[in-house]
């Protein structure tokens, strides 16, 4: 019967995760359209796996050591050869009944289905997506782990950049390791590459995109009992971590802020050497990768002018529109290197 059922969804796995990003994340499935048709089920997959973890982690309705169980448990499907139905099974039904949100509880009812299509992949995309998804999960049990508290008044912070380091790998680099080793093993363009080599640039870029995610949601994360910033940088400044807790402190944080900024901007740097490694007849998987930085350029140069950045009632983030301009002058362009690299260097100027 399983194996009936495996051999259905395989045949038609491309329209199930389709349907599936479509009604989970209209901006990714967008977004996910630009990826070559070869690579973009593996690419898919992956982020519905890792959104799963990411709203098991997340979901404050389960305690944290339930949610911690959970996220062994689906770690475990991807550590093992073999997957464990009732393991999943009970994950759903855990998880899912108490999302709020549509779309997360939807994906949670049906990643049973996600399981089935991650069968059909080849062995390989398999190992790949394993790979990443078991690195993804323990940075998210490093969360909960490390940041007991869910309030301001039980904030913890990062000890130095060792830890800052370490989790934005777990979070964030993996994911452009993952996704270098995928695109040299499905498109022809790449497969000179010095896989290593391109797997650390790969990993800068996606620890650069976290890096301006710590700083721009920094209030949000504070009053979740949250400091991403490591404590050793803010003892530099003489301040301590419920000291951000308070909008006046801003200017004393400014240089902290500036070395972030400026770490952000050496990793985003080594996406872009990435990015323009990419032959330009690969016009996909360079829009795919521009996308994201010049976003995190847009964002670090608001962060940077932000006089609220440690206002939690204030979201610092670009506009969808602004996106979409992004995407419209990239693509209008032909993801041409020239014109991309001018963006790219005149937003570094305004923040660094």
């Amino acid at each position: 019967m399983t194996q009936s059922i495996s051999a259905h969804i395989s045949s038609n796995k491309s329209s199930l995760l389709r349907d599936l990003l479509k009604q989970v994340s209209r901006l990714f499935y967008t977004t996910l359209a630009v990826v070559p048709a070869n690579v973009r089920d593996q690419v898919g997959l992956a982020y519905l796996f890792a959104r799963a973890a990411d709203t098991i982690a997340d979901t404050e309705l389960i305690d944290r050591s339930r949610r911690l169980g959970f996220l062994y448990r689906l770690r475990e499907q991807f550590v093992s050869e073999h997957l464990d139905w009732e393991q999943i099974r009970l994950i759903q039904q855990a998880v899912a009944s108490v999302q709020h949100d549509s779309a997360e509880r939807l994906l949670l009812e049906r990643l049973d289905e996600c399981f089935h299509v991650f069968q059909a992949c080849s062995l390989d995309d398999r190992h790949r997506i394993r790979r990443v998804i078991i690195t993804l999960t323990q940075g998210m049990e490093m969360d909960l782990s490390v940041f007991s508290g869910t309030t301001p008044d039980e904030l913890i912070a990062f000890k130095t950049m060792d830890d800052l380091d370490r989790y934005t790998y777990s979070v964030a680099g993996c994911v452009g390791e993952f996704w270098t080793g995928l695109m040299c093993a499905h498109r022809k363009a790449l497969a000179n590459w010095d896989v290593p080599v391109m797997s650390e640039r790969g990993i800068q870029f996606g620890k650069g995109l976290q890096v301006t995610n710590i700083v721009k949601d920094i209030a949000h994360d504070l009053q979740k009992g949250r400091c991403y910033i490591p404590e050793t940088m803010l003892t530099e400044v003489g301040l301590k971590p419920h000291d951000l807790l308070h909008q006046e402190n801003l200017s004393r944080f400014r240089p902290v802020l500036s070395k972030l900024v400026r770490l952000a901007v050496a990793h985003l740097d080594q996406g872009w050497a990435y990015t323009m490694t990419i032959p330009r007849h690969e016009t996909r998987l360079r829009l795919a990768c521009m996308w994201p930085i010049l976003s995190a350029g847009e964002s670090l140069k608001l962060v940077m002018n932000s006089p609220d950045l440690l206002n939690p009632t204030v979201k610092v983030k670009i506009s969808r529109s602004k996106v979409y301009q992004i995407m419209a002058m990239t693509t209008g362009t032909g993801a041409c290197g020239y014109a991309g690299t001018a963006y790219w260097g005149h937003l570094r100027k305004q923040f660094v």
